[in-house]
């Protein structure tokens, strides 16, 4: 089977709305301007790229690592690492050719061994303990890891799946760097780590010996953590930061005139996410109670303008072959009285009692913790929100699971299952303790799944079993709205979470 088979996966795969697009500008570097910066929400969790969680550690990292491959801005992979690849027929043995001149930021050259130690870091054949769950061997993914010569690299993995060649966008380190990866992280992205300050924010400088030939423009990006929604406005229109990914629809209103205001679809699923473990929440009448009570419209109305999708399972409407709509299983609308007959049903009469934990660093789900706290209340139950600390809700929500429910995003790659795989039962990023053995089963279906429309049926299955069971209360895909600096172009939107600085440039008025 070669490439082009899976280049032909990856079209049929990823039908969705075209997300590539350019700020406005000359084409022309202005010489005394080479450093931008960008205001993101949240302090990171990990340096090191085969640890770090939280989205927005990678998108940053998107700039300083690189895997065999990589996304681009259409949602295809383009070769980086690796400068080719080809898979089994069985689909069982992936052959990667190396890129020749490659250099880590240290100014050493990529070898064979860098890659192998990557790889089994990430399987967890060094220790036993896999970074990255796709590409663990217990779930059927690399089970060795042979250097054929200094430019070849053969991974064989323990069961075919289509979608596994996504995962080796996994960063490639120096060999035997692991340990160093979280203080001195060395990659061979377009820019090279200088300093982080915890609560500040991390600086990266250009690599002056990238692969690709005239990346990046830039001399310097910071990214400047922003404590507050308000606090980022005021950075914007005080001239203290130069982009900001995460606009607010009045915030973006309040900006057109000034910045360059640019907008699409998202990769990430916004919800009411509902912890099955407690006990309150464990009874599926009380969380199909919670699903009742909600006015998707809205919240989408109120917080996003109308520019989000409603969903109501974990599968991004733009992959479209995998999506179904199940929007209807519990209406767009709320309706309270049906809300009301089930929590009496499941012996709540006089409602019931819901503390919400929200990152209060994204406004977006602070506002709509807000809007989804009134609704519910309609329908009998007191729902209270809890403001918390990203680190705390890394580590209480996510990572502790010690919550009833939590309003936030989380994100896809460019497959399908990446959503799907996290609700397995032990999944180590189910944080919302779902459990259904015939989920589980049917995904193991999927991921081996070799039919492009078997698969996509064994995916709607998936959806459908977690809006029954009312899993999570899913609200919606929202947009993503950016402001950028006049003098800037070159910002480009991609179908999953980064901040691409690489092709930003400073442009002659």
């Amino acid at each position: 089977m070669k490439k082009r088979i899976s280049v032909y996966f990856m079209a049929a795969l990823l039908i969705m709305t075209a997300l590539g697009g350019c700020a406005g500008g000359t084409g022309e570097s202005s010489e005394d301007k080479s450093s931008v910066v960008v205001g993101i929400q949240q302090d990171i969790d990990s340096l090191d790229p085969h640890k770090a969680t939280a989205a927005g550690t990678k998108e940053i990292l998107f700039n300083i690592f690189e895997g065999l491959v990589k996304p681009d801005p259409n949602g295809n992979l383009m070769n980086a690492v690796a400068s080719d690849y080809s898979i089994s027929e069985d689909g069982l043995v992936y052959t990667f050719t190396l890129r020749e001149g490659v250099k880590f930021h240290n100014g050493d050259e990529v070898t064979a061994e860098d890659v192998k130690y990557s790889l089994e870091r990430c399987a967890g054949i060094l220790d036993g303990t896999a970074l990255m769950s796709t590409l663990s061997a217990e779930k059927g993914g690399i089970t060795s890891v042979d250097i054929l010569d200094s430019q070849t690299v053969q991974v064989s993995v323990g069961s075919a799946n289509m979608e596994l060649i996504y995962s080796f966008t996994a960063a490639i380190i120096p060999a035997g760097s692991g340990e160093e990866a979280e203080a001195h992280p060395v990659g061979t992205g377009p820019f090279s780590f200088v300093s982080y300050k915890p609560q500040e924010g991390v600086v990266l400088a250009r690599n002056a010996d990238y692969w690709q030939s005239g990346l990046p423009y830039l001399d310097e990006v910071t990214f400047k953590i922003v404590n507050s929604p308000d606090t980022a406005l005021l950075d914007l229109q005080g001239g203290s930061i130069d982009i900001y990914p995460y606009l607010t629809d009045s915030q973006a209103a309040e900006l057109s005139g000034s910045f360059q205001v640019m907008s699409a679809p998202s990769n990430v699923v916004q919800a009411l996410f509902l912890n099955n473990a407690d006990e309150t929440l464990s009874d599926v009448r009380v969380r199909q109670a919670i699903c009742y009570a909600l006015d998707k419209d809205s919240v989408n109305e109120f917080v996003f303008g109308g520019n989000g999708a409603i969903i109501s399972s974990a599968m991004l409407p733009t992959l479209q072959d995998f999506y179904v709509d199940v929007n209807d299983v519990y209406g767009t609308g709320a309706n309270a009285e049906k809300a009301k007959e089930l929590l009496a049903d499941a012996g709540y009469p006089d409602g019931i009692e819901l503390e919400i934990k929200v990152p209060s660093n994204y406004e977006v789900h602070m506002q709509t913790a807000e809007v989804v706290a009134e609704q519910l209340k309609e329908a009998g139950i007191n729902a209270v929100i809890a403001p918390v600390e990203w680190g705390t809700w890394l580590d209480e929500v996510y990572n502790g699971r010690n919550y009833q429910a939590t309003i936030s995003g989380i994100t896809c790659d460019q497959t399908p299952g990446y959503l799907l795989n996290r609700f397995q039962t032990e999944s180590p990023k189910n944080f919302i303790n779902y459990a259904n053995a015939k989920y589980d089963e049917t995904y193991l279906k999927a991921a081996a799944s070799l039919d492009l429309a078997e698969k996509a049926g064994y995916y709607k299955e998936l959806q459908n079993m977690l809006v029954e069971d009312a899993g999570t209360a899913f609200l919606s895909v929202p947009p993503i709205t950016v402001a950028v600096k006049p003098e800037l172009s070159g910002y480009t939107f991609y179908p999953v979470y980064v901040q691409d600085m690489s092709v930003v440039r400073y442009t002659k008025q």
